[in-house]
């Protein structure tokens, strides 16, 4: 679909969500996404101001940092991965089995970079915005994970020397709008192939957008750090290092606190750095700047002018730019630019190095991929061999065969919004694209026009949520970012489109399925997703970007509906009726905050049901809605994460909380044994990070598992001390978990952000 078309469609949608206050569903997302769901539907609101979160990435930050909105997340989640990885270290229980992953291995996730080694034939390596680095061995065919489990997961960027030295930048550097980008904390090397790694250096740059080598001399690297994104000043700007990595110096500096260094670019005389000013705080994004442009050195980056001669001067309202040299013709660059707002600004080349520029004019098809979102693309890939043939990644992928005269768009044959193009030095005309999707291969030198395959193994999706069926293990569904709501037993095929986010499954008929995408719009199926109907319509006038539903576990026809009021259903998601009064703390202006954010029937009284709100506070009726208590006293004013009843005593239940704060503690987890009119907080040692799930183990309810930003944790203690649970789980965010018993063995499954899912047996 057109993207334009596309926007429209979604503003239209969500108009629809704010004038018609009883329409829980979008009758016509399923229709209209598909199976391909594109990114900028989730960002339709962008440039919403404080209080007013829009989207996966302000539902995530915000969960993340409520009431807190200067909160440094890089540095805190360095701190928390730190701890996990003591907590790890520290060992667990005496028989931990290893987590296996799950998959699926079809779909693929964000592909933030890709480099081919020219020394190993057939090998390709993958950046994952939240997933680490991959590697195939069979020229893309399939990858396997290569990076370290206890590493910061989010990969920016990769560079590989002429001797197969392969260097990757952890923060990924497109900075979000829809989907939540996450930090990390400097440059590692490999130099046997992604076996192991070393850290550089580089720790505080927290994101990195790009790392060229000297071709003249592997020892000299360049990295473009993007610096905090949230927290002005620090590690940012572009880095150089002689020594191949052993030492770094601060080359080009930013013109103020939120100048970093995004893309580069490198020729046989001279090296490019696009700097870009930019910070965002959890309700709005300033994504441009006076800091915003293209400088040049031209002796090895000792000294740097900024380049004018056609290219935008430097303004308020100049954004993202990328920079290309291309290889066959080191005199001819190109340049993109958005402005502050994302949208398209222009397209340049130059024939002598930057000196002087010449505006592209036919360029209607790269504004139309770019859309209103040259925040999250920003770059330009130029054929080794060919200084007219060039691709601008976007929303679909163009291309160009005569220097940016003419443009070929192409948005059927791989998934949506790319980021990366590779070219293999050892096969001639094998590229391969990197996108929302995973990866694809062209044996026709790239051409759009031409036939790609898509791998057919790489794990690096982005899951919200889990279910899993009490009869079959075997059967899972979850919510896929950017990739629709998918189910195990069809291939793990998309059901139902849009972001996939709430998903479920009927404990006393696995036929009996749900799914939502974002902001509630939600469908059911009686044939195991064969074919969906929707909800019927609730009462709401607000709703989350992740909206709560789940069963009564007395009776799984009965279900619960969170928008700012909870909504029942006793026929299986058919009718709805409101039960409660407005919940929240009252509307901040946002259509998806101050809603409710997690709902816990009693599984000993269905008549006993615990509410949390996404803007702190938390509810008990004990009359399935004739009446509201509020129980928040004990608990911090946070962003309520999950609330789970003990399976026998209705009085007994737990709350997790969104974790950072601008403190050196949080607390993460409270236990109540009197319905909530007092609250222990049972953190004990666990990380400094959101926790975002808490289930019990079916066979044994003394023992908690709970799902953190840093991995997942286990008491048998009831939160006096916490264990790693299992080993061998990656330390890659884990949004929702579930607990199945099969053939006598409690199954515990993780939904993870940037790996798919994971499982052990506990």
């Amino acid at each position: 679909m057109n993207p334009v078309i596309r926007a429209l469609t979604a503003a239209l949608l969500g108009l629809a969500m704010l004038v018609t206050p009883t329409a829980s569903q979008c009758p016509l997302c399923n229709f209209i996404i598909g199976e391909d769901p594109e990114e900028e539907l989730e960002e339709m609101a962008a440039g919403g101001g404080i209080g007013a979160p829009y989207g996966a990435d302000e539902w995530m930050t915000t969960q993340r940092t409520y009431p807190d909105k200067a909160v440094d997340l890089g540095q805190s989640r360095a701190k928390a991965i730190e701890q996990a990885n003591v907590v790890r270290a520290s060992g667990g229980f005496a028989a931990q089995a290893a987590w296996t992953s799950l998959g699926p291995t079809n779909v693929g996730g964000r592909v933030t970079d890709i480099v081919v080694d020219p020394v190993r034939s057939n090998t390709v390596y993958a950046g994952a915005a939240s997933g680490g680095v991959w590697k195939s061995t069979n020229g893309g065919t399939s990858f396997s994970y290569s990076w370290n489990i206890t590493l910061p997961q989010s990969v920016g960027a990769l560079a590989i020397s002429p001797a197969g030295v392969l260097y990757a930048g952890t923060g990924e550097g497109n900075p979000g709008g829809g989907s939540v980008s996450f930090p990390g904390n400097g440059i590692y090397r490999s130099s046997d192939g992604g076996v192991t790694w070393t850290l550089l250096g580089l720790t505080g740059t927290n994101r990195i957008g790009r790392i060229v080598i000297d071709p003249a001399d592997a020892n000299r690297i360049f990295v473009a750090a993007a610096g905090n994104l949230f927290v002005p000043g620090g590690a940012r700007g572009l880095y150089r290092s002689t020594d191949a990595g052993a030492t770094w110096q601060l080359v080009l500096a930013g013109a103020n606190s939120t100048t970093g260094a995004i893309d580069l670019a490198i020729s046989t005389t001279s090296v490019y750095v696009s700097m870009w000013d930019h910070v965002r705080t959890p309700g709005t994004r300033v994504y441009g700047g006076v800091g915003s442009g293209i400088y040049r050195s031209t002796d090895g980056g000792a000294t740097w002018a900024r380049l004018a001669g056609g290219l935008p001067a430097s303004s308020s309202n100049l954004g993202r730019m990328g920079i290309a040299v291309s290889k066959s013709t080191p005199t001819r660059l190109y340049a993109i630019a958005a402005n502050t707002s994302g949208n398209f600004l222009g397209m340049w080349t130059s024939t002598n190095s930057g000196t002087s520029w010449t505006a592209l004019t036919n360029t209607g098809p790269v504004s139309s991929s770019q859309s209103t979102f040259g925040w999250w693309f920003g770059r330009i890939f130029v054929d080794p061999v060919s200084s007219s043939h060039l691709w601008v990644p976007g929303v679909p992928m163009v291309e160009s065969t005569n220097s940016g005269s003419s443009w070929t768009s192409n948005s059927s044959s791989f998934h949506a919004d790319q980021h990366a193009v590779g070219f293999d030095p050892l096969v001639a005309n094998r590229v391969f694209i990197g996108n929302d999707g995973g990866i694809y291969r062209s044996t026709a030198n790239g051409s759009l026009s031409g036939s790609w395959t898509k791998t057919t193994n790489l794990a690096n999706m982005q899951f919200y949520t889990v279910a899993v069926s009490k009869q079959d293990i075997s059967r899972i569904s979850g919510g896929l970012q950017d990739n629709g709501s998918r189910r195990s037993w069809s291939n793990w095929g998309s059901y139902w489109g849009g972001d996939g986010l709430q998903n479920l499954i009927d404990p006393t008929n696995q036929n009996k399925v749900y799914a939502c995408s974002q902001n509630g719009s939600c469908g059911r199926s009686t044939n195991g997703g064969t074919s969906m109907s929707n909800f019927g319509s609730t009462t709401s006038s607000r709703r989350a970007w992740l909206t709560p539903v789940t069963f009564d576990p007395t009776n799984p026809a009965i279900m619960y509906y969170g928008g700012e009021r909870l909504n029942r259903s006793t026929n299986s998601a058919q009718t709805w009726a409101a039960i409660s009064p407005d919940l929240s703390r009252g509307s901040s202006g946002s259509s998806t905050f101050n809603t409710i954010s997690t709902i816990g029937v009693a599984p000993s009284n269905g008549a006993v049901i615990y509410v949390g709100t996404d803007d702190g506070r938390m509810w008990i009726t004990r009359n399935t809605g004739g009446s509201w208590t509020e129980i928040t006293a004990g608990l911090p004013t946070r962003f309520m994460t999950r609330v789970t009843v003990d399976p026998t005593d209705a009085n007994l239940a737990y709350v997790t909380v969104s974790g950072y704060t601008a403190g050196d503690i949080a607390p993460h987890v409270f236990r109540t044994t009197n319905g909530g009119t007092s609250w222990q907080d049972i953190s004990g040692n666990l990380p400094n990070a959101p926790v975002n799930d808490i289930v019990y183990n079916p066979q044994n309810r003394t023992v908690l598992f709970v799902a953190t930003d840093v991995g997942v944790f286990t008491s048998s203690d009831t939160g006096v001390t916490w264990t790693t649970a299992g080993t061998g789980l990656p330390n890659v965010p884990v949004l929702d978990l579930d607990t199945t018993v099969s053939a006598g063995v409690t199954q515990l499954t993780a939904a993870t952000y940037g790996l798919g899912m994971y499982r052990v047996a506990v």
